[in-house]
């Protein structure tokens, strides 16, 4: 049985996942139809991977010393959301419903 990951969960409840993909529709046609943002974005983008691929690097001992208690608190996050997923049955639905 793999361990279940609270942000793979959350990303996947309809509600989330319809907003995101929403999301990036309107950033994907404010993109395409301004060139100057396009240009700006591009390079923001760039920058956000190479932080984040530095950040990681950075981070990794960090991380592994820290995975049992990473753990500990995925799981009682997941648990959380049982919770959450029970109280609040809208969760299940995308968004424009």
């Amino acid at each position: 049985h793999a361990q279940e990951n609270v942000l793979q969960r959350v990303l996947q409840l309809p509600v989330v996942s319809s907003t995101c993909q929403t999301l990036q529709r309107k950033y994907s046609s404010t993109k395409e139809s301004h060139p100057l943002m396009a240009s700006v974005c591009e390079v923001y983008e760039r920058g956000v991977q190479g932080a984040g691929a530095l950040a990681m690097w950075g981070m990794e001992p960090v991380v592994r010393r820290l995975e049992p208690q990473f753990a500990v608190a995925n799981n009682l996050a997941c648990r959380g959301l049982d919770h959450l997923e029970e109280k609040i049955p809208a969760l299940q639905y995308p968004v424009d419903k």
